[in-house]
């Protein structure tokens, strides 16, 4: 085969390049957009031009279509699109796409207030739960921004074909954030429960040797919850025996001494009370063979992760850096290290590892 046949069978079988971009709000909702062109929403993004790299495309697409111009340089995903691809005319001819996913970021507030849309194609911007996904984007579209998602949890990239990982991660196998989160925007208060103010749950931050820490994962569910519950009588008003009976009973593992790192003030359904949730932080001791809670029957996965990465599950909203401030104070007290972000890992089932 001459040079030039070689580089005919090459270009006929070309692929179209794309680039999105993945961009969170303080509460873990993802940025979609409507266009004028589709009736679904899509992520920021768009085709790269001949010559031009995917991360400078990634950039441009920012300025074009939100008015944000910012360096956008990690990749989250590499996705493969089949020309069955739904959503493109037959006159097009689709013959397929690479598709790179970047990370762009947590915006604040003054960000979002900064985004300008053009006065054609993007008709408007929206913050979408990562369970809602599919209730507004193609299903292929919906499954590559959720792998992107937990591959930015991760600290990975993803190599995806139609969105499914070819080697998914335990937070793929969990199918975690399938589920809409339940808002947990309560205020953060750094100082013991006042009196008057009932305690009526406690949570905790239970942490590993290496400065990870424990986070449940609901196997029917994919949602997430930190070892922990509502005090019983049994507990005698004590958050500490409270947050040692559900560890064992949900997470099947033993603490040593707990810190009190504050509370959470609820302020109660309308005409309800006002109510602490109380957050405690201590070392795992022992892990037992994961088994279902004896009480509520829930079956757990049972995940280390970083603190960083446990707040990128829960809808938190900006409070969650003002208890995760505390957790990494109470992590030093307990003279354990910092651990870098890395792929989150699961305890073996029959357990005894830390």
């Amino acid at each position: 085969m001459s040079h030039a046949q070689y580089g005919g069978s090459r270009t006929d079988a070309a692929l179209w390049a794309g680039v999105s971009v993945l961009i969170t709000d303080t509460y873990g909702r993802i940025l979609l957009q409507s266009v004028d062109y589709r009736d679904v929403k899509l992520l920021p993004g768009g085709a790269v031009d001949p010559g031009e790299p995917p991360s400078h495309a990634a950039r441009r697409e920012l300025l074009e279509e939100l008015g944000i111009d910012q360096p956008v340089t990690r990749g989250l995903a590499v996705d493969w699109l089949p020309s069955t691809t739904p959503g493109f005319h037959p006159d097009t001819r689709f013959p397929g796409e690479i598709l790179h996913v970047y990370d762009g970021g947590t915006w604040n507030a003054d960000r979002i207030a900064a985004i300008r849309l053009p006065d054609s194609e993007i008709t408007a911007a929206h913050w979408i739960e990562p369970a809602e996904l599919n209730r507004h984007m193609e299903p292929g579209d919906a499954r590559r921004a959720l792998s992107a998602l937990r591959a930015r949890i991760d600290g990975t990239t993803a190599l995806l074909e139609d969105g499914t990982p070819t080697a998914p991660g335990v937070l793929d196998r969990l199918e975690v954030l399938r589920t809409v989160r339940k808002p947990q925007r309560w205020p953060w208060r750094d100082s013991p429960v006042p009196p008057g103010l009932p305690p009526t749950q406690s949570w905790g931050w239970l942490f590993a040797l290496d400065g990870r820490a424990l986070v449940l994962i609901g196997r029917d569910t994919g949602s997430a919850c930190l070892p922990g519950g509502t005090l019983e009588p049994g507990d005698g008003g004590d958050p500490a025996a409270a947050l040692r009976r559900e560890a064992r009973e949900e997470a099947h593992v033993e603490t040593g001494e707990l810190i009190g790192l504050g509370h959470l003030h609820d302020d109660g359904a309308p005409g309800g009370l006002p109510r602490a949730r109380i957050r405690m932080a201590g070392r795992i001791t022992s892990v037992g063979p994961e088994r279902r809670d004896p009480v509520s029957g829930h079956a757990y996965a049972r995940l280390l992760a970083t603190p960083e990465q446990i707040r990128e599950l829960f809808d938190w909203g900006p409070e969650g850096d003002r208890q995760l401030a505390a957790v990494h104070r109470a992590r030093a007290q307990l003279q354990l290290p910092a651990a870098a972000r890395q792929p989150v890992t699961e305890f073996p089932s029959g357990g005894g590892w830390l």
